[in-house]
């Protein structure tokens, strides 16, 4: 048996119906497609080109391991490579793996859940001990906690939903959900500390006593719990968890702050560090929050994914034989980690294996984009024959 990677493959019914296709090959009853790391495996006697053919007719393309067996026609491995490099610069640190879609989004519901409980429960106890102990930073701290539960809850809500197929309704799939959970957490985020300055700002002239060893031992207790949510969290790749771990390491930094200010007000009488340090951690938030949104923001209007050069992928293109011109290039994010690709290339050529081998060799310069769906229309141009 042969195996290959594949790229394309949107959900695993897709790839049990693709399967099941494959299997009426000659030879293609031991065709396996494994839709969690993206590969084919064929045996020896199988007709490749086949192959190939059916899998291009639902826009999966297998990427050939053997280097030597995927020069493209139109130029060396080592220059694709160079112009995939160019093509996709600075953008390599964003590309994540087929299985994410099933078992990253199944891991991001329980640890999303986990949070959510932990962050509902704790901020209840913030409002009974910062109200205890007369502490404006903790009870600051306990509003932002609430506002992360609520807005925890609706990422947990928008993940579950991020996580199904696609149908005739939702054809890119849901995946769009988890990223307006994050739109939604850094606006709740961003609202939240806004009120956290405007709370803050008028202690900063009439400052209150606070229990100083309360804050100590609420600070120690905060640290351990929120610093093994942010690790949990830390693991995730959605762009929800993303935003979520944000929030875990913003409660760390926070209560190490407070536990600071703890032991400072232990043996000092300045109750004006008490606002101060809500003032920081507010400002910090919006400085962190803010970028989350427009960046959230960005891929609801389909903006061109980070590092990618549509001029330089244009240029690519045109250098493909038979290719003269080139149209209605976009590329878009589907959900922040997903990207999406429409294009219209004129050739010289009728020619219908040209036609394909075209079609594949612009999937192939665009595979490092972790484009995973590419629609590409071929038009032969009249006019280049008449000229």
């Amino acid at each position: 048996m042969n195996n290959y990677t594949v790229q394309g493959l949107h959900c695993a019914n897709c790839t049990k119906i693709m399967e099941a296709k494959l299997h009426q090959l000659k030879n293609g009853d031991t065709i396996r497609l494994n839709y969690a790391t993206s590969q084919i495996y064929l045996p020896e006697e199988i007709d490749l080109k086949a192959v190939k053919k059916i899998l291009l007719s639902d826009k999966i393309q297998i990427l050939e391991n053997n280097a030597s067996d995927r020069k493209s026609g139109f130029e060396t491995e080592q220059d694709q490579h160079h112009s995939v490099r160019e093509i996709t610069k600075k953008h390599h640190h964003h590309h994540h793996s087929h299985d994410h879609p099933v078992t990253g989004s199944s891991k991001a519901v329980k640890n999303i859940k986990f949070v959510f409980i932990l962050n509902l429960t704790f901020s209840v106890v913030e409002f009974i001990l910062g109200a205890l102990f007369n502490s404006a930073a903790i009870l600051s701290d306990a509003v932002h906690d609430l506002g992360d539960s609520l807005s925890i809850g609706s990422a947990l809500f928008f993940q579950k939903f991020s996580a199904k197929e696609a149908n005739e309704r939702y054809s890119f799939g849901h995946r769009r959900f988890s990223l307006l959970g994050a739109l939604i957490t850094s606006i709740i985020l961003i609202g939240g500390s806004i009120l956290v300055i405007m709370n803050s700002i008028p202690l900063l002239f009439d400052p209150q006593p606070v229990n100083s060893r309360g804050m100590f031992w609420l600070s120690i207790v905060a640290i351990g719990i929120n610093g093994y949510a942010a690790w949990l969290i830390s693991k995730g790749t959605s762009k929800n968890e993303k935003v979520l771990n944000l929030h875990m390491l913003e409660d760390v930094l926070g209560w190490v702050g407070v536990l600071i200010v703890s032991i400072a007000l232990e043996y000092t009488n300045w109750f004006i560090l008490d606002p101060i340090l809500s003032l920081v951690i507010a400002s910090y938030i919006l400085s962190k929050a803010i970028p989350n949104f427009l960046e959230s923001a960005a891929v609801f209007l389909e903006v061109v994914p980070t590092g990618v050069d549509m001029k330089a992928l244009e240029d690519k293109i045109k250098l493909i034989p038979d290719v003269h011109a080139v149209s209605h290039l976009h590329m878009w994010s589907i959900d922040g980690e997903e990207n999406a690709l429409v294009v219209t290339v004129y050739l010289d050529s009728e020619d219908t294996q040209k036609q394909e081998q075209v079609k594949e060799d612009i999937r192939y310069l665009i595979k490092d984009a972790n484009v995973t769906h590419s629609t590409i229309e071929i038009v032969v141009d009249e006019e280049f024959f008449i000229q």
